[in-house]
């Protein structure tokens, strides 16, 4: 607890006030570098970013972030959640509105008497938690606002961690691996999903950490599901297994994926090599200055190389951080000329479709040096195989 801690027991922000500072400083800066008068974050993972509010009241209608030059952060909030915010968020200007319909009209007070009225103000116009009728609201209040799509902006940002957040991001891949090493030593034949999901949610409450999302768990044929959920379906002999899990700290996330195979199994063999390689050549060209989407092309090249070019249907690989993701963070994907900066953190899932159709690979969890990629995990990336007594 910290010197923004709210009075409220068990409350409060898990990063210094010089911390989110810094941060909102550089997101003035670059709004400024964009030509924009103000900013309106409203993001869950970018509002998280910039005030440690981890935004369980957003569902109702946006709580933007208004940031301004020399106007104090300022958040608009529904005011049922209003203690809960200025609990777990550093922010002290709170602005609150009553009922979703009153949201245009008090947001665009705010920026009335910032006189911002007739400005250019940045929106988050791709991300979720923004409707078009609340961009369409805050139009007909103010018609002579000048509105930006600006997505990518607090993104940009972010993505280059400062060292408390990649202690956060440290202790999520420490949870992390706790869960991969449960998934490998209790993996069996005849065991279920849902039976996994609970043996590594408990592996990882057991060890301390915050949480484990699990954003895929599938057994055998349900292999065939990119992001399918945990249920009764057992395993069974010659059958492959795949996860997608995260620990979590502070809202960061750090995830991995890992494949297994219950006796033998030929194509999985061949997919999870094709995997590995692929990423190894993607980790090996990895440093500050390179381009998302050169890294993402190698990756396709290994592939095509292969003679399976359909196999890969995915990205390369995604900016990690508060939250799993974000819309408007950095893609390694085709045509993203972003250069890559140390600092950044990666997920890497290579995920390849087999003839069968199963969907398998593997990934790595990396921070961006000055010398090149370095991965946060230590678990090895290789088919994990368990016989079939």
């Amino acid at each position: 607890m910290n010197e923004m801690s709210s009075a409220v027991p068990l409350t409060g922000v898990p990063f210094p006030a010089a911390e989110y500072q810094r941060r909102q400083q550089n997101v003035l800066d670059a709004t400024a570098a964009a030509g924009l008068d103000a900013l309106l974050v409203t993001a869950l993972g970018h509002a998280r970013y910039l005030t440690g509010y981890y935004g369980g009241g957003t569902y109702f209608a946006p709580f933007p972030l208004i940031l301004a030059p020399g106007r104090a952060p300022t958040y608009v909030v529904r005011e049922y959640e209003l203690e809960t915010v200025r609990a777990f968020s550093c922010i002290r200007k709170l602005v609150p509105y009553t009922q979703e319909r009153e949201f245009a009209k008090v947001c665009a007070g705010v920026l009335r008497q910032y006189g911002l009225q007739n400005k250019r103000i940045g929106l988050e116009l791709r991300c979720w938690n923004l409707a078009p009728s609340d961009v369409y609201g805050l139009e007909a209040e103010l018609p002579g606002l000048t509105i930006i799509d600006a997505t990518e902006l607090v993104g940009s940002v972010a993505a280059v961690k400062s060292e408390l957040e990649l202690e956060a991001m440290r202790s999520a891949i420490a949870m992390t691996e706790v869960a991969v090493r449960t998934f490998r030593n209790t993996l069996r034949q005849g065991g279920t999903e849902i039976e996994m999901a609970s043996a590594m949610q408990a592996a990882v409450r057991s060890a301390g950490g915050e949480e484990l999302k699990v954003v895929s768990l599938v057994f055998g044929e349900r292999t065939r599901l990119a992001h399918g959920l945990p249920t009764d379906h057992p395993i069974h002999f010659n059958e492959p297994a795949v996860t997608e899990i995260g620990g979590m700290k502070f809202g960061y996330a750090a995830g991995l994926v890992r494949t297994a195979v219950v006796g033998r199994h030929r194509e999985v063999d061949s997919l999870l090599s094709l995997s590995n390689e692929a990423l190894d050549t993607a980790i090996d060209m990895i440093r500050p200055g390179v381009a998302a989407e050169e890294v993402d092309a190698t990756v396709r090249r290994v592939i095509e190389r292969s003679g399976r070019p359909q196999a890969f249907r995915n990205k390369a690989g995604y900016q990690t951080g508060v939250h799993w993701s974000e819309r408007g963070n950095l893609d390694i994907v085709p045509g993203v000329k972003e250069v890559l900066q140390a600092g950044m953190t990666l997920h890497m899932p290579i995920m390849l479709f087999g003839e069968s159709g199963h969907i398998i690979g593997c990934s790595d969890h990396l921070v961006v040096t000055e010398r090149g990629a370095k991965s946060l995990a230590s678990t090895p990336r290789t088919l994990y195989r368990v016989d079939g007594n």
